[in-house]
């Protein structure tokens, strides 16, 4: 009976223990620097219980978190029965302030009030709110503390504070209404509706210029929304109308397992509107439709376009929301309209024909074709001229093509065909390989006439072109190009900024005319050329073989006062020349048995067209030399005559040497 005895007492003292410190004005004082301290380290708040008041049925708390933003709440309760009843408030004045407990960027005020009652298995809540300077309305009820029915309506709710709540510009202002009326919201006993509309929608063109570079004028707008939920179906409908876009659907979706049964449209007057929705840079308008069904693991988006002017259908297969195939025809696209909404430059006019058929379209095992075409194309020479810097214009350029792209793994493979008055480029197999970014692609071009190609050249051109080559982009870029042209041929080789070219028994009289320049001399020359675009410096040099001079006016003088015939000489000799930029340094050295044609640092400037040149030209023990000085068309030449003929018929040449040496000498040069 003692140890009884002693048992109870302690237990009588312990019960009044917890008595006095939890329901007791003392025992309050005591826990109440206790709870605000556990408040301040689970909020990360200057917290304050300015009211903490607990009785055997009666409770009062008052909470203040950063000064401004007050929780209140007070009200009876059975600590047996768990029964409550008990009225709140809570008004929140600077949502800024509270980011360390809400985790998300809130602006503005938030004020709610209202009652719940009834006990933990199940209670109910009354309450009212202004939130977005609405009138708002809610009753909910719990079941094990987990929300099991809501009814809320929210009226005249202001669209630009909600975006201020959540701490974003005013895109758009609007009066909205919302009514929810959920009965159940169990998981899988879903059974409610959610109605929403919008009155007096308009969206805000100054926000939509500063923040996304979007300009718009004033844009009313309507939405509304009715939902209904059974289960687990959503049936739905919805509609979004505006003088720039209307966007409606409608139909069936179960969330879990995910299920569609929808239909889709969509009538853009101007895509840049939704930018801020598809950060998607683009512009123009835009129609689509079609239907979306299926399951999570196979879901079938069917659809029509008028893309850019086009007939365009699709049919895609999603697994996971991922498209693993895809069928696509695109028939008459505006090549135009379509570099418009792309807000690309007008490159060039054209109707464009895809036919898609992807099997796999994951990006590690790609497998299908893609076949386009273009005709009727025009490319925009006035825009190609003036963003390309030519110096003359380009001329009209119509052009076809037809591309096939067969897509394997993580590589496409391209077979192309190009057509136009000017070139026609054919390459038979270009890979690109998706992983690493590189292209490996060989290429044939045939032009029909060179002349065509002034624009580029800024030199005349007779004759017609055939080349072929290899491209080759990964961490280097390496091109290589080979013609047969003038009899002979020519290699090139690029590797990044590094230009080779080999130069093998091209024929001169041939290269000359199709340069359309005077037949000076026919020879067979062989050279190389090697030159950094980066740097733009460079050497020439080359060799020539049985070099021999057309007419001319000095070798007729020489073979008349000297009695020598210098056509009659096969000259042999070197020609180099040192490249910096506009500036060339040429050398010349060109011998027969018994005459030489010389020039050492030639200076001429690709650009002024100046001229600077000290030649010799020596038949047998005789010679002329002389300096050409200034423009190339037209330069200062002076003649020395003292090292040809000394003789007194060298006196009477003189004046007739002066006055046309100088025509010689331009043509040579």
């Amino acid at each position: 009976m003692k140890y009884l005895a002693l048992v109870g007492a302690i237990l009588a003292v312990l019960a009044v223990t917890i008595f006095v410190v939890a329901f007791t004005p003392l025992g309050n004082s005591l826990l109440k620097p206790i709870v605000e301290g556990k408040i301040k380290e689970e909020t990360k708040l200057e917290s304050k219980l300015e009211t903490f008041l607990f009785t055997m049925s009666d409770f009062e708390v008052v909470l203040e978190l950063n000064k401004e933003n007050i929780i209140k709440a007070k009200g009876k309760y059975s600590l047996f029965s768990q029964a409550f009843e008990l009225s709140y408030e809570v008004a929140l004045k600077n949502l800024e302030s509270l980011e360390p407990l809400t985790t998300t960027a809130l602006n503005g005020a938030f004020y709610t009030d209202g009652s719940a009652k009834g006990d933990l298995a199940f209670f109910e809540i009354d309450g009212k709110s202004d939130v977005g300077e609405s009138n708002t309305s809610y009753h909910i009820e719990l079941t094990d503390l987990k929300p099991t029915s809501i009814v809320a309506q929210m009226k005249d709710a202001k669209l630009a504070s909600l975006l201020y709540l959540g701490a974003q510009n005013p895109y758009a202002t609007a009066d909205i209404d919302l009514d929810i009326n959920f009965k159940k919201i169990t998981p899988h006993l879903m059974d409610g509706d959610i109605v929403l509309s919008t009155k007096n929608g308009n969206i805000n063109p100054e926000f939509m210029k500063s923040d996304f570079n979007v300009t718009i004028s004033d844009t009313p707008f309507s939405m509304n929304i009715d939902a209904k939920l059974k289960g687990d179906d959503i049936d739905y409908n919805y509609d979004f109308a505006s003088n720039l876009f209307k966007i409606s659907s409608a139909g069936r979706v179960v969330p879990e397992p995910f299920y569609a049964d929808l239909k889709y449209s969509l009538d853009i007057k101007e895509l840049e509107v939704l930018k801020p929705i598809t950060s998607a840079d683009v512009r123009g308008a835009f129609k689509v439709n079609g239907t979306l069904k299926g399951t999570k693991e196979s879901l079938v988006a069917v659809g029509s376009s008028d893309m850019a002017s086009s007939d365009t259908t699709f049919e895609a297969i999603l697994k996971d929301f991922a498209p693993v195939s895809i069928k696509a025809k695109v028939a008459n696209l505006n090549i135009a309209k379509f570099l418009y909404m792309l807000k690309e430059p007008h490159y060039a006019d054209g109707v464009l024909f895809m036919d898609a058929d992807i099997k796999d379209a994951r990006s590690d095992k790609l497998d299908g074709q893609i076949t386009t075409s273009i005709k009727k194309g025009v490319l925009d020479s006035k825009y190609l001229t003036k963003k390309y810097e030519f110096k003359s214009t380009m001329p009209a350029t119509t052009y076809k093509s037809t591309t096939i792209s067969t897509l394997n793994g993580n590589s496409v493979d391209t077979k192309v065909d190009f057509n136009s008055n000017i070139a026609n480029i054919d390459i038979k197999s270009a890979k690109y390989n998706m992983e690493d970014g590189s292209l490996k692609s060989d290429y044939v071009i045939n032009i029909a006439d060179l002349e065509k190609l002034f624009f580029v050249t800024d030199q005349h051109m007779k004759g017609t072109l055939a080349a072929n080559g290899e491209l080759s982009k990964a961490k280097d870029l390496d091109l290589t190009f080979h013609t047969k042209v003038a009899g002979g041929k020519i290699d090139v080789k690029l590797h990044n900024d590094d230009f080779h070219a080999d130069l093998s028994n091209i024929q001169t009289t041939q290269l000359l005319h199709m340069l359309m320049y005077r037949e000076l001399f026919a020879s067979t020359l062989k050279a190389k050329l090697d030159y950094n675009m980066a740097k733009d410096k460079g050497v020439f040099s080359g060799h020539v073989k049985d070099a021999v001079f057309a007419e001319n006016q000095v070798f007729d003088l020489i073979e008349q006062y000297v009695k020598f015939d210098m056509y009659r000489e096969n000259f042999n000799g070197d020609i180099g020349a040192k490249i910096n930029k506009d500036d060339l340094l040429i050398s010349l050295d060109l011998r027969s048995k018994e005459a030489s044609i010389i020039t050492k640092d030639t200076k001429l400037n690709t650009k002024t067209q100046q001229i600077d040149s000290d030649i010799t030209i020596q038949a047998k023990k005789d010679g002329i030399s002389a300096n050409l000085n200034g423009d190339v068309d037209s330069p200062k030449v002076r003649v020395d005559l003292e090292k040809f003929l000394k003789s007194e018929a060298g006196k009477k040449v003189i004046e007739k040497v002066n006055e046309k040496v100088d025509k010689l000498f331009k043509k040579l040069f």
